[in-house]
């Protein structure tokens, strides 16, 4: 019988999920260049991963959060 090695988590019992920029594009039914200028004005967090970029689900989730509460002030 061999053992897995437990899995790195963020929180506690769910793996951090990253999107890419065509999934977030997806999200928030915006262009690449929208997308593109929230990651350069640093309104969506993200990671760099060589040349790839990836947004974690939890910064989407606070991005929306932050316009919600911006709207309703």
């Amino acid at each position: 019988m061999t053992t897995h090695a437990p899995r790195p988590t963020w929180g506690p019992s769910t793996p951090e999920e990253l999107l890419t920029v065509p999934q977030v594009m997806a999200h928030l039914q915006l262009g690449r260049s929208a997308v593109y200028d929230l990651l350069r004005t640093r309104q969506l967090a993200s990671i760099t991963l060589g040349r790839a970029r990836r947004i974690p689900a939890h910064a989407l989730a606070d991005f929306i959060r932050t316009r919600l509460d911006q709207e309703a002030a």
